[in-house]
């Protein structure tokens, strides 16, 4: 499958387009920082990694119109402090001039934490996206308790890159995530990468709490197959997650090396039914977040001013 068939590959599902939860919008200074870092292979990379939608918002906005995307997030995510409540001004205002973008935010452990969370979800945010990898903090920090507290009070999913892959950290992994959800069971949390390498445990996690989710995010990719394959042995039961609304469509875009077609064509390959694909690749994030008002727009208006932290 190359990108040009993707809509076909929807149609035939029955489906209206496609929701993908793990899409990345960054101010484009940092997203350029951010990609020079994967240029260079840096340490939390740690492989070659050739960005394929190395291009400015409109065009990527355009991009998944012509795939058919039609609900997107635009997740960012802060390496340090001082960078948080900028990027979510940054990121509710895309969200409010690109139609088809869920409105994202993200947070970091300091001490205005909960009241710029706070904003964020007054000004509409409906998903975050919290980096442990990139962050290098544990999820426990006593800075976030509150906020924690406050998301999952709300029933605000939050995208969390808990895993190892591509290279773990000191708190990446499931055990600080299981510690996570023990102080806050009721936490929507949506792993990302399926919690790649550590699959299993993370599919307990998604079988044990009602609201933690995967997404799928390069899983299945040769890309990804090739570091930190998924065990044959347990796609059953990623089969009956997904079945219970618990697997969800991600993709990395555009941060990927490979076109978005391969997410797509690798979730097909497993083989686990249309109702299967039908649920991951729109219903179970419908169920969570509605319809989308309308389809994403071909071209996103002038980008506005970008915050002045940059990786």
């Amino acid at each position: 499958m190359d990108d040009a068939e993707v809509p076909g590959f929807w149609r035939e599902l029955g489906l209206p387009g496609l929701a993908d939860v793990h899409v990345h919008f960054l101010p484009p200074r940092l997203l350029r920082r951010i990609w020079a870092y994967f240029d260079a292979a840096g340490p939390l990379v740690g492989t070659e990694w050739p960005i394929r939608y190395r291009c400015g918002d409109s065009e990527r906005v355009a991009h998944l119109d012509r795939l058919g995307v039609r609900m997107f997030s635009a997740l960012a995510y802060p390496h340090r402090p001082g960078m948080a409540s900028d990027l979510n001004d940054w990121t509710l205002d895309f969200a409010r001039r690109t139609p088809g973008c869920l409105p994202s935010a993200t947070f970091y452990p300091e001490p205005d934490v909960l009241g710029y969370v706070r904003r964020a979800v007054e000004a509409g945010a409906r998903i975050f996206k919290v980096h442990i990898q990139v962050g290098g903090f544990p999820p426990t920090a006593p800075e976030l308790d509150a906020v924690w507290g406050l998301l999952a009070e709300a029933a605000m999913p939050v995208v969390v890159h808990a895993g190892h892959a591509p290279v773990g950290t000191t708190y990446t992994g499931p055990g600080p995530f299981a510690e996570l959800l023990a102080r806050h069971p009721r936490l929507p949390a949506i792993v990302a990468h399926l919690g790649a390498p550590d699959y299993e445990p993370f599919l307990e996690l998604a079988e044990r709490y009602e609201r933690v989710a995967l997404d799928t995010t390069m899983a299945f990719t040769p890309f990804f197959e090739r570091f930190v394959p998924f065990p044959t042995e347990r796609l059953g039961r990623l089969r009956e997650l997904g079945l219970a609304g618990k697997v969800l469509l991600g993709s990395d875009f555009p941060n990927i090396p490979y076109p978005y077609a391969e997410q797509l064509a690798g979730l097909a390959r497993l083989d686990l039914g249309d109702e299967w694909l039908r649920a991951v690749c729109w219903h179970n994030a419908v169920r969570l977040f509605g319809e989308p008002a309308e389809p994403a727009a071909p071209a996103a208006p002038a980008e506005p001013a970008e915050p002045s932290a940059g990786r």
